[in-house]
Order: C-alpha cells, then structure tokens, then sequence
C-alpha cells in the first residue's frame, strides 16, 4: 500500500528559525518517488559529467564487473585467488611437457630398433647371397685363392636366384677355366715355326752356285739328263 505524501508545511523550526519541511523520496525503492514524479513536485537532478570523467567511470565498473566474474570463476573452479589457478595451470602444463617428452623418446627408440633390425635384415641377406655364390663356385671346383677371386669376379645382381648365379657362374668358368681347377688347352703351333692359327711360310730351297745354268743347258738338250 503507498503510503500519502507528508504536508509541505514545516514540521519544526531550528534554533535560528528556519523551518524544517519533510524530505520526501529518500530512498529509492520508496512507492512515493512516483507520486512525487505524477505531481511534479519535484523535478528530477540534473548531473553534468564531462567526457573523461564519463569514461572512467565506464572503464571503472567495467574492471569491477571482470573482477566479480573472475571471482565467481575462480569459486566454481574451487580456487580461492588467480595465484592459484595460475600455479595449477603452470604445474599442468609442465605435467605435459614432461609427458610429451617421454613420448617422443619412447617413439626415438622404437624408431631406433627399427633401423637397427632393418640393418640386421640386410646383413643376414647378404651373408645369405655370398654363401650361395661360394657354394655354386665350389660345385664346379673353385678352392682357395682362386675361390675369393672367382667371387669377385662372379658378376649378379643382389635378388638373382641360384639359377642365375649358377649360369653366371658356368660363364665365369667358360672365360676362366684355370679358377676352377682346369688348364687351357695348349694352341700348337704351325709348321715352319709360324706364329700359332697361321699358315706356315713357304721356304725356296737353297741352290749351289751353276745350279741355274746347269739346269738351263739340260732343257735345250745340251746336256743328257742322268
């Protein structure tokens, strides 16, 4: 219920004799501001702030209300100052950090095992490959220095099978029979003492000094042939 409006008669006078009159609207949640605004008994305040002091004003309740959301944050979190969220935030992310890195070493060692098996792989292929070349060599009777040469002169590729190391092989043994055990086959030589694969040179035979003209007088019937 709205209460009325005192009388604008003074209820008292002070000491010198000025009168005392009811104030009226006081607080701003009393029912009676509005019947004073109805009335127009009394006109509203007119307050004159500049620009700058408008704007730290404005700036001033601003950071109030970040600060009364930033409290009513860090209540919910269960923080009781920033301090705190910053040290939980910081021990968090160095938790991490410490994390990440035994990840990342983890992954460089399973990483090094790999290369590590790959190059064991790789050895044991190779091994694999000179003992099939030593073993085709020797089956077609290569042995000891001449072993190790026909191995570095046996010419395959790295994923050739046995059969074509064995035709290579039989190949090397073709050109270089003396690594298997074998002796070429000595070339004779020619008649005439010519040089071998070449026809022996034909040799005039020697004459005694008259032989010419002596031959000459028994074909004109010079002289009777004996």
């Amino acid at each position: 219920m709205v209460r009325p409006l005192p009388s604008h008669s003074p209820v008292g006078y002070r000491r010198d004799g000025r009168p005392v009159y009811p104030i009226c609207g006081a607080s701003p949640e009393d029912e009676s501001n509005e019947q004073l605004d109805d009335e127009g008994t009394s006109e509203p305040q007119q307050i004159t702030v500049t620009q700058d002091r408008l704007g730290k004003l404005l700036t001033r309740e601003k950071a109030q209300g970040e600060r009364a959301a930033i409290r009513r944050l860090l209540g919910t979190l269960g923080f009781d100052s920033s301090k705190e969220l910053v040290e939980f935030v910081t021990a968090q992310r160095e938790a991490e950090r410490s994390a990440l890195s035994e990840v990342e070493r983890r992954e460089q060692a399973i990483a090094e095992r790999e290369v590590k098996a790959a190059r064991r792989e790789q050895i044991a292929a190779e091994r694999e490959r000179a003992a099939l070349r030593r073993a085709v060599l020797v089956s077609l009777g290569a042995a000891g220095e001449d072993l190790a040469d026909a191995e570095r002169l046996l010419a395959t590729d790295d994923d050739a099978d046995e059969a074509q190391v064995a035709a290579a092989a039989e190949a090397l043994r073709s050109r270089r029979p003396e690594l298997f055990g074998q002796t070429r086959t000595p070339v004779t030589a020619a008649p005439g003492g010519a040089p071998a694969g070449r026809a022996p040179t034909r040799t005039a035979p020697a004459q005694r000094p008259g032989a010419a003209g002596l031959e000459m007088a028994r074909r004109r019937g010079l002289v009777p042939v004996t």
